[in-house]
């Protein structure tokens, strides 16, 4: 699999998310630290602990919230203000977890892409 590669997590972490992102026709991207991202927005990522977390707008986190237990998602000792924490049950029920990973895709697709960084 091309992303993840050189990820030290859990396996079947990855798996399990490379499952979810390719079911839903994308590819995992990273090495290390695999992610995914559309016009240059990151919207998953799986982090060293096998966790998962989604970008969501404020209207979906909502929703998100009301439907499932998700603590707050840090990495690097911040909070990511915008993510929810996939549960270990959602992250084991691949189809209702596509049905997120496609909301948090259509929601990222209605920023405006990141301009590139051109190289010199």
């Amino acid at each position: 699999m091309p992303g993840g590669s050189d990820y030290e997590g859990p396996p079947d972490a990855l798996e399990r998310y490379a499952a979810v992102v390719e079911g839903a026709g994308e590819g995992v991207k990273g090495a290390k630290n695999p992610y995914t991202s559309r016009n240059g927005h990151m919207f998953s990522f799986l982090d060293g602990e096998g966790a998962m977390a989604l970008r969501l707008s404020k209207e979906l986190t909502e929703e998100f919230l009301a439907n499932f237990e998700s603590g707050p998602v840090m990495q690097y000792g911040s909070v990511m203000r915008g993510y929810v924490s996939i549960p270990d049950d959602l992250l084991s029920d691949t189809e209702a977890l596509g049905s997120w990973f496609e909301k948090a895709f259509d929601w990222i697709g209605t920023l405006e892409p990141k301009p590139t960084k051109k190289q010199s």
